[in-house]
């Protein structure tokens, strides 16, 4: 998922963090500077659904609006079926569970 909340708040009239910061202040919720930075480059670590519910009153929004969906990425997270690679790479793939190690010499 991509965070799209400078978009939004754009939309909002709000240019800068510390703005934005300030306004969630004056709406009851204090966010460190740090985790405002996060927040505001696009790469919040987590998030609480109650400070979400905060900036979505804040910026007038949904939280579907704040979180774009990527399925192009979930698809390459996919793992390769061993069948598949086995016809693209030409090698034998072990199959899952069959990996095993040499014993002890």
């Amino acid at each position: 998922m991509r965070w799209n909340l400078r978009m939004k708040a754009a939309e909002r009239g709000i240019w800068k963090s510390a703005e934005f910061r300030r306004r969630l202040a004056e709406a009851g919720l204090e966010i460190s500077a740090g985790k405002m930075s996060g927040l505001w480059t696009g790469t919040p670590t987590t998030i609480r659904l109650d400070d979400l519910d905060v900036i979505c009153a804040v910026l007038d929004c949904e939280p579907t609006e704040l979180l774009i969906r990527e399925p192009e990425k979930v698809a390459a997270l996919r793992p390769v079926k061993p069948e598949a690679q086995e016809a693209t790479s030409g090698l034998p793939v072990p199959r899952l569970g069959r990996n095993r190690t040499t014993p002890p010499a």
